[in-house]
């Protein structure tokens, strides 16, 4: 197993990190015996870094469970506080505890405000005097490190970077959304602040293993014949300096097996020009199913009327290159359930936006297909839902 430093502590991280949230089930409940053989297949070939959240079903039982029987001493502990649950001051406090009861622990490693989407949500907070709870909680040692897990556009990623005096920070990053929600550009912006960068999603939920269009997996295969999908998509992630950690949602032996082993000579700055171009050209045949051409540059920002012009050409293009419902899915977390919405809808046909571009995108005509496709009718039911649990 390879290590990258935490630049802030000095402790060795893992670059491979065991994501918690797709542990088998056996019927309505997580398969124990079975999770716990993967997880200490990982924990004794030396992954050490495990990432769970409060609303991943079963996820932090189960790995309280594994722990308590002696390998407590030998993880980091990452998961998640629900703020999108929370509504008063105690409120965190509950959760909390709660989570070091399920997770058979009295601290955590490495603590998340959980799917932060701007500076609005992350200020909510504050005035509910989040800082002053995080401050108590690390002094007491109940909480060891402090972060927040990212979706949303580059510029508010990079406005919550610097809206605080983090201890890291979690993107979503693979070479799809090499240009999308944090990017690159966010990758590389939290590097310079000396933030530890955590990724999920390196292989966008499996996508880019079992649901490459044949034209890309072809390429894969030409180029070398027994290097898998996951291999290419893992390596090009860990290939990224900037990179600390990056997890991956195991529940499989032969997963964890194969990650392990592609882990044990990850480093940075090692592919070829040749391998590089083998993905870009990978890249390509997944963007001939693109809709918009958006790069995701920001030009056309800021809207005046607080519409997320390229996260919502991301969530339309997703519908293509995945499936609605991924794509609508990324679209309500990255634009409805920020506490100022940032939704399609918005616009009101100024078309300010359109003179900035330099792609030349007709940008008002885009966001009229993204609330048709991602606005439908199932769209108001799910902001009546989260208006009842509105905080």
């Amino acid at each position: 197993m390879k290590y990258r430093k935490n630049v802030k502590t000095g402790e060795d991280l893992s670059v491979l990190g065991y994501g918690c949230l797709r542990f088998t089930k056996k019927g309505a409940t997580i398969d124990q015996e079975k999770a716990e053989k993967e997880m200490i297949y990982a924990i004794d070939n030396g992954v050490n870094y495990f990432d769970t959240a409060y609303i991943y079903p079963g996820s932090e039982v189960a790995l309280g469970k594994l722990l308590a029987k002696g390998y407590r001493n030998k993880v980091y502990i990452a998961t998640k506080l629900p703020h999108y649950f929370i509504k008063k001051t105690e409120d965190m406090e509950k959760f909390f505890q709660e989570q070091l009861q399920r997770l058979q622990t009295d601290y955590i490693d490495y603590y998340l405000m959980h799917m932060l989407s701007d500076t609005q949500v992350w200020q909510r907070l504050i005035s509910l005097g989040i800082i002053d709870w995080i401050e108590e909680k690390k002094a007491s040692g109940q909480i060891r490190r402090i972060g927040f897990s990212f979706h949303g556009g580059t510029q508010s990623f990079m406005e919550l970077v610097d809206a605080y005096d983090w201890d890291f920070c979690q993107i979503q990053f693979n070479y799809l959304d090499e240009f999308n929600q944090a990017g690159i550009k966010g990758l590389r912006y939290a590097a310079e602040k000396n933030l530890p960068v955590i990724i999920m999603e390196p292989l966008r939920g499996g996508k880019l293993t079992h649901s490459l269009p044949p034209s890309a997996r072809k390429i894969m295969q030409k180029f070398h014949p027994t290097k898998t999908p996951a291999e290419w998509a893992l390596r090009w992630v860990w290939d990224h300096p900037e990179v600390t950690v990056v997890l991956s949602g195991m529940n499989q032996m032969e997963q964890v097996v194969e990650n392990i082993r592609i882990a044990s000579t990850a480093e940075a700055n090692t592919l070829t020009e040749e391998e590089k171009n083998m993905i870009a050209q990978v890249k390509e045949e997944w963007n001939k199913n693109i809709q918009v051409p958006c790069t995701g540059c920001g030009y056309c920002m800021p809207c005046p009327h607080g519409v997320d012009i390229p996260v919502c050409f991301d969530a339309l293009n997703t519908r293509y290159i995945d499936n609605w419902f991924v794509a609508f899915k990324k679209y309500v977390m990255c634009t409805t359930m920020k506490t100022v919405p940032s939704n399609a809808s918005k616009c009101v046909r100024c078309r300010r936006c359109e003179k900035l571009c330099p792609q030349g995108i007709q940008i008002v005509s885009e966001l009229d297909k993204v609330k048709k496709v991602l606005e439908n009718i199932i769209y108001p039911v799910t902001k009546f839902f989260m208006k009842l649990g509105k905080f």
